[in-house]
């Protein structure tokens, strides 16, 4: 299978980087030619000042006869006007930039959260949460930091040095020529410094989605951390990790600041040598006082963006780090694709209806090796009858966690086939799928709301739930919760034995469970799980068996709610204990990769085989 772990970075180049991000943020560059003719006027605005001081010099203030103050009026008066419309333009210029790299940035933060969640937990695991979350967000602020300040910056400057040169050497073709031979050097020093730059900014993002990934580490396992008395342990790497971003920071900036100081020194040594040879072109002939002034101030007009240019490239090397490592994750490539998604093209064929029925599941030849390891199913041939409870057993490692996973379509087999009523799951769109087979996990989820808004998740359209105005959960973006959802989340409870427990709760469905569910105790996390499952009404349920981590208590309350769930539906249990297997239909015992035996319970204890060894081992503990 092929490797789907998210790169640290993407490796394209610079321009190849910038063609990728607008191929992916086409909005960034949505009516450019007209931000580009903006542009063009503003930085001929600029060049007027220049023109209008040597007009005004030569033509006014040393006009034959003595100062015209008339014309010196006028040609100030113009100078102003054209001033002011060059800086409308490049508030325009401004505005437009804002606007379009916004909804393109806007496009590209929902891209690559979208395609997050497309990605398989396994590729997800390849890289830490908080290191994940920074590509989707301080790393895609550099690029809009660039866009909007540097972007403008860069266009602007380019025009008015290509501007000013044009009109330097209409004035004089020698000092036109002196000024650019002595920004020779920085053109040189910039084409080797921006690789170190480059580099120095990589390896930032980096460093900063490390920092990212262990404070939020840190944050969300406060509670181990304060269990086990390791404050400072947890402290001293949350530090090490902020100090290291620090110094890598420091680096980057030390190249920084010493390419701009290069750049500034320049510029000072030309306004220098121009005044020297300028003069000497003077007292020959060569040139009048307006047109030395008005040179010198074009000589400004292009030292500014020069130097103005080498902080503008470094932040587009930042830029372009942070862009790499956004493309990055966009580039990753699914593991579990979607046939019903545009451009996606299954080996299995087109995409295939899945209506609502029994949800008969069957693997066939089922190999699945992980990316980097070794084969941990060999060769399965399973066949699970619809609306049976079916358990999983086998020791940790054996391989049952993978044969759920398949089943629920987390993953797909390296080889072989797993079938949904006869279809191949790759056949079936994922979002009807996920309507048809629901996976509770061993510790129920939740969101930060209310118990009647988590379990409302299970609410959609289709599959027996609800069709609501948008929100995942049916209640409106104001926080407004329909009588509709409320009837049905409370009936829900209701039918799963548990309105006793909500009537016990602070404040009823309508309780904060807290961040990530914390305020609820992990049984009732659980509960609200189990009822988020009912409500999505899916013909198939794949359980990571519910109450294996829950005190004696919940655990009945659990299975209570469990055994309203599961009635009459197709059941996939991981057990964990064998108690489950005990009130299955059908036991499925797996062995180094292998289903070994197949079978109900009572007939396996019977058979003295792995099951029943490992049955009677269960017994003996449980005295």
């Amino acid at each position: 299978m092929s490797d789907s772990r998210i790169a640290a970075t993407s490796d394209l180049g610079v321009l190849a980087t910038l063609r990728r991000g607008v191929q992916i943020s086409p909005q960034i560059v949505q009516g450019w030619w007209i931000t580009l003719a903006l542009a063009v006027l503003a930085a001929a605005g600029r060049v007027v000042v220049p023109l209008a001081v040597q007009r005004t010099v030569d033509d006014g203030i040393l006009a034959d006869g003595g100062p015209d103050a008339g014309r010196v009026a006028l040609l100030v008066t113009l100078a102003a006007g054209a001033v002011v419309v060059a800086g409308l333009c490049t508030a325009v210029v401004n505005i437009r930039l804002f606007r379009t790299t916004e909804a393109g940035l806007a496009s590209l933060r929902v891209r690559a959260f979208r395609h997050v969640h497309d990605l398989s937990t396994l590729s997800q695991g390849s890289e830490r949460r908080g290191s994940l979350v920074s590509r989707v967000t301080s790393d895609v602020d550099t690029i809009s930091h660039f866009v909007q300040w540097g972007g403008i910056m860069l266009l602007v400057s380019s025009l008015q040095i290509a501007v000013a040169t044009v009109l330097m050497a209409v004035y004089s073709p020698l000092l036109t020529v002196v000024v650019w031979l002595c920004f020779v050097p920085l053109f040189l020093v910039l084409r080797y410094a921006q690789r170190s730059v480059g580099r120095a900014f990589a390896a930032v993002r980096e460093k900063v989605g490390a920092m990212l990934g262990a404070v939020s580490e840190a944050v969300v396992g406060a509670e181990t951390v304060r269990a086990y008395g390791v404050q400072d342990r947890t402290g001293r790497r949350v530090d090490a990790a902020i100090e290291d971003t620090r110094r890598t920071q420091g680096r980057a900036q030390l190249l920084v600041a010493s390419v701009f100081s290069t750049g500034t020194l320049l510029a000072n040594l030309v306004l220098a040598v121009v005044v020297v040879v300028g003069t000497y072109l003077g007292i020959g002939g060569g040139l009048t006082a307006g047109e030395l002034v008005a040179f010198l101030f074009l000589v400004q007009l292009f030292t500014g963006p020069v130097q103005m240019a080498t902080e503008i490239l470094n932040e587009l090397q930042n830029a372009v780090a942070g862009w790499r490592r956004v493309i990055a994750v966009v580039d990753t490539p699914l593991d579990v694709t979607d046939p019903s998604a545009p451009g996606d093209a299954v080996a299995a064929g087109a995409a295939a209806p899945s209506p609502p029925g029994p949800a008969r599941v069957a693997l066939h030849g089922v190999r699945y090796a992980y990316p980097g390891g070794p084969e941990v199913l060999h060769d399965v041939d399973l066949e699970l009858p619809a609306r049976r409870k079916v358990a999983v057993v086998g020791r940790t490692g054996s391989g049952k966690t993978t044969i759920a996973k398949l089943v629920a379509r987390l993953m797909d087999p390296t080889d072989g086939s797993v079938t949904l009523d006869g279809v191949d799951l790759r056949r079936i769109p994922l979002a009807r799928l996920r309507e048809r087979v629901v996976l509770v996990p061993q510790e129920g989820f939740l969101f930060d709301g209310t118990v009647l808004s988590n379990a409302a998740y299970g609410l959609r359209s289709g599959g027996g739930g609800l069709e609501n105005d948008g929100s995942a959960d049916g209640v409106g973006g104001d926080g407004a919760v329909p009588a509709e959802v409320r009837a049905r989340v409370a009936g829900a409870f209701e039918a799963l034995g548990l309105t006793e427990w909500v009537a016990g709760l602070p404040a009823g469905l309508d309780t904060d469970v807290g961040q990530r569910g914390e305020a609820l105790s992990a049984g009732e996390r659980q509960l609200v799980a189990v009822a988020r499952a009912y409500l999505a009404a899916p013909d198939l349920l794949v359980l990571d068996e519910a109450t294996s981590a829950v005190d004696p208590a919940a655990e009945v309350r659990i299975a209570r709610a469990l055994d309203a769930l599961t009635s009459g539906r197709s059941t996939l249990t991981i057990a964990h204990r064998l108690s489950t297997a005990e009130a299955s239909d059908l036991v499925v015992v797996v062995d180094d990769g292998h289903v070994v035996e197949v079978g109900p319970h009572a007939e396996l204890v019977a058979a003295g085989g792995v099951y029943a060894q490992m049955h009677a081992s269960w017994v003996a503990q449980t005295r």
